[in-house]
């Protein structure tokens, strides 16, 4: 139905009496269908699960056949991460702690396909993880803004990007997302969400994650940076290094 709920007809009219009309006006009417087709939007791309962590739930994305699942051959997987030139993954420079959260969890370095001990890579810096998605379209603002303070922070901070469940299946997808918005951040593929889980990440991308030099996490913070400085001020507070 239309606007309004009141016959054009000129012919057999009811008698005049009040007239029992919208309770709203039409621009409310309109601003509430706006408001219920947004929250389907949102339900249709919310994560699935009952958690409120990646212990049981896959991440977040649009519904239907994805192009995440799409794969190529070796060939094209190889040039695109040539094209790519990620930096590579950290090496530890000292023993994990006895409390390390990523200790025991092995994922594949986006840069070189190898397998990489992430609790053993990441131990005795201190540590800045991100938790981003190619669907995400604020992780594609705000990873430029990441590898910019990395170049900053130099030797004093890791920086590991880690790409969430949802489309970590799909390395050559991810390469070509990164070699497109610029970034050569250093990237791991969270294909079982296991550095999710251990870090108790919320289903929010992109969220980073301040980590001790000792493996024990200081801070999760579910939200966008949106530049250096801001990144600073987040690694100073809650880790105590000035970069």
């Amino acid at each position: 139905m239309g606007a309004t709920e009141v016959s054009t007809t000129p012919s057999s009219s009811p008698p005049p009496g009040p007239r029992r009309g919208s309770r709203f006006p039409a621009s409310a009417r309109w601003t509430l269908v706006f408001v219920v087709v947004m929250i389907a939007l949102v339900v249709a791309i919310w994560p699935r699960g009952g958690g409120d962590d990646y212990g049981s739930a896959t991440s977040a994305r649009p519904s239907g056949p994805a192009a995440t699942d799409a794969q190529v051959g070796d060939a094209e997987l190889a040039a695109a991460r040539r094209d790519a030139a990620l930096a590579d993954c950290p090496t530890g420079v000292a023993p994990q702690g006895p409390d390390a959260a990523l200790a025991g969890i092995t994922v594949q370095c986006l840069g070189t396909g190898a397998p990489t001990d992430v609790g053993t890579a990441t131990a005795g810096k201190p540590l800045l993880i991100n938790m981003w998605a190619v669907w995400c379209l604020p992780c594609r603002r705000e990873l430029p803004e990441l590898a910019a303070y990395a170049q900053r922070a130099g030797d004093k901070v890791d920086v590991l990007t880690v790409h969430a469940q949802e489309g970590a299946q799909n390395p050559y997808l991810v390469l070509k997302f990164l070699t497109e918005v610029g970034v050569r951040l250093p990237t791991v593929l969270d294909t079982r969400a296991q550095i999710a889980a251990a870090l108790r990440v919320p289903k929010v991308f992109p969220s980073t994650v301040l980590v001790r030099p000792d493996g024990t996490v200081a801070k999760v913070l579910p939200q966008v940076f949106e530049n250096p400085d801001e990144i600073a001020s987040a690694v100073r507070e809650h880790l105590g290094v000035t970069t």
